[in-house]
C-alpha cells in the first residue's frame, strides 16, 4: 500500500511513486507537439483523460486534475519521500468510500508531475501510457480501490 498522510486533518493524500521504465501496450497515441513542453504535456493529459475507461471515467467530475512541474518538498515529505525521490502523481482529498451524510465537501485533486514523468519516459508513446497509468491510479484512490485491485486491473 502507498504511504498516506494527513494534511490539516481533513485530506487523505495518496501518491504514486516512480516506477522503473518499462514497455506497455500503447493505449493513447501522442498528439502533435505544440510549441512549449508544458503545452505538449498538457495536451497528452487531455487526450488521456478523454480515453479513461469506466469506472474511472465516471469519477472525473468529482476530481480536479492539474499539472505541476514537480512535487513540492512538503508533498514529498508527507509521502515519506526524500527530496531526491520522484513522484508521478498525487491524490489529495477524501476517498468516495469515506463520504458520509455529514460530509463537508473538500476539493479532491489529482496532481500529475510533468518533469519526473518526462525524465523517466522520454519516448512519447511510453509517456502517454505512463500518464494514463498515473491518472487512473490516482482516480482509483478517489474511488477507494486498493493496490491489489489496481494490480488486477493492470494499473499498478
Amino acid at each position: 500500500m502507498l504511504p498516506r498522510a494527513t494534511v490539516a486533518g481533513t485530506y487523505d493524500a495518496r501518491a504514486m511513486p516512480k516506477r522503473q521504465r518499462g514497455h506497455r501496450t500503447h493505449r493513447v497515441r501522442r498528439p502533435p507537439r505544440p510549441s512549449r513542453a508544458q503545452d505538449w504535456f498538457e495536451t497528452i493529459v487531455d487526450e488521456v483523460i478523454e480515453a479513461i475507461p469506466m469506472p474511472f471515467a465516471a469519477a472525473l467530475d468529482e476530481v480536479a486534475i492539474v499539472v505541476e512541474d514537480r512535487p513540492t518538498r512538503e508533498q514529498l515529505r508527507e509521502q515519506g519521500l526524500r527530496p531526491d525521490d520522484g513522484l508521478y502523481g498525487l491524490y489529495e482529498g477524501t476517498p468516495k468510500t469515506e463520504w458520509g451524510a455529514d460530509w463537508t465537501p473538500f476539493p479532491n485533486k489529482i496532481t500529475v508531475f510533468r518533469v519526473p514523468l518526462e525524465e523517466d519516459f522520454p519516448d512519447p508513446d511510453d509517456l502517454a501510457d505512463e500518464i494514463e497509468i498515473t491518472i487512473v491510479h490516482e482516480l482509483a484512490h478517489h474511488l477507494g480501490i486498493d493496490e491489489d485491485r489496481l494490480a488486477d486491473l493492470g494499473y499498478e
